[in-house]
């Protein structure tokens, strides 16, 4: 039985106060490249009508070139509280980008010290800042001159496990203006391999003052209610865990304010899901958006007779049309299979405090 002593229950059931900005939620949807967008977000948002969500990340060089300006421009007015995440190693681009992004509409301005793809830590920017203290804590301090909303900062355990500096590297970017770090419980090398090492966020916590949110293997209620005991973190940030699931930071967020497991959606909503997310993508980026859903079928698609085939189907889809009659007829099928009576019903969990 997993279990959240009443104490900790009670001070995660109270808002999260990032600096100057209350949230209503202890629970985060995390940036993720390629995920993240305005489709995905709406739909997170559906079942976590208060949580803090992000913004795919942006480069501050782009976003100062106009290339990567649209990415912080495409947001709803609906969305809030919503932050945006940069990258870049060069304080004043990122002092400009923040400027921007606030513009926009961003609650607060996250910087990325985590990303640990080569493509981004060869520029300076991502987990490659855990080996520049100095630079991360130039950039932290110039951006949170530039703009009138609280800085964040997402980051990882060290660069290695022989370069673990996360409470030496936390404690500088809070010394230099951050109001809240995400931690990543793997170093830079393990990528997304290997459990993530909760302990170490239970270190960083101690260390700080300011929130520190536990991201790394929360992939269901459960698990972030043993995440959170074992840390002591002031909340979660889901990442991978909410590919084809945009139901999970609802469901986290949910069980933290009324104590009850809430039951899983059944494979038809999850495939009605899917069925929305491929006319969102649709709407919002065309052909783009039918090539981008392709990935998102495929982590809808799991768990029921039939999945493979189908899944590797609508890896294929070239029309919405084409998704859309798919999608249709495995919904059709389940419907069919899922007759009332065959169907016993399934109690809701709750999740005992300790003792």
């Amino acid at each position: 039985m997993v279990s959240l002593s009443s104490t900790i229950l009670q001070r995660l059931q109270s808002p999260l106060v990032i600096g100057s900005v209350t949230i209503q939620s202890r629970v985060l949807q995390a940036p993720l490249s390629g995920v993240t967008d305005r489709a995905f977000r709406q739909l997170v948002r559906r079942y976590a009508p208060v949580s803090m969500l992000y913004t795919e990340m942006v480069q501050a060089t782009g976003v100062c070139h106009a290339q990567q300006l649209e990415k912080i421009m495409d947001i709803d007015s609906g969305e809030q509280p919503i932050s945006i995440q940069l990258f870049d190693c060069r304080p004043d681009f990122m002092a400009d980008a923040a400027r921007k992004a606030v513009a926009e509409g961003a609650k607060t301005i996250d910087i990325n010290m985590g990303c640990p793809v080569n493509k981004i830590t060869k520029k300076g920017g991502g987990s490659s800042l855990l080996r520049q203290p100095e630079v991360a804590e130039a950039i932290v301090r110039t951006v949170a001159v530039a703009v009138p909303v609280p800085v964040t900062v997402k980051t990882r355990l060290g660069w290695d496990d022989e370069q673990i500096n996360a409470v030496e590297f936390a404690r500088r970017m809070e010394a230099a203006g951050a109001q809240m770090l995400t931690l990543h419980g793997r170093t830079r090398s393990q990528g997304y391999h290997g459990p993530a090492r909760w302990d170490w966020i239970a270190r960083v916590k101690d260390a700080l003052s300011i929130p520190v949110i536990a991201n790394g293997d929360i992939v269901s209620v459960e698990s972030a209610a043993r995440c959170l005991q074992e840390t002591g973190a002031d909340g979660v940030m889901c990442s991978r865990g909410t590919l084809g699931y945009p139901f999970l930071v609802g469901e986290i967020d949910s069980f933290l304010k009324t104590g009850v497991i809430p039951l899983p959606p059944s494979s038809v909503v999850v495939l009605r899901c899917a069925r929305e997310h491929l006319g969102l993508l649709w709407q919002y980026k065309g052909q783009k958006g039918i090539h981008q859903a392709r990935k998102h079928m495929a982590w809808y698609v799991k768990g029921f007779e039939g999945a493979a085939p189908l899944r590797q189907q609508l890896c294929q889809i070239d029309t919405v049309e084409a998704g859309y009659d798919l999608l249709d007829g495995a919904i059709a099928q389940l419907e069919k299979a899922a007759a009332p009576d065959a169907i016993a019903p399934v109690e809701p969990q709750t999740l005992a405090p300790a003792m």
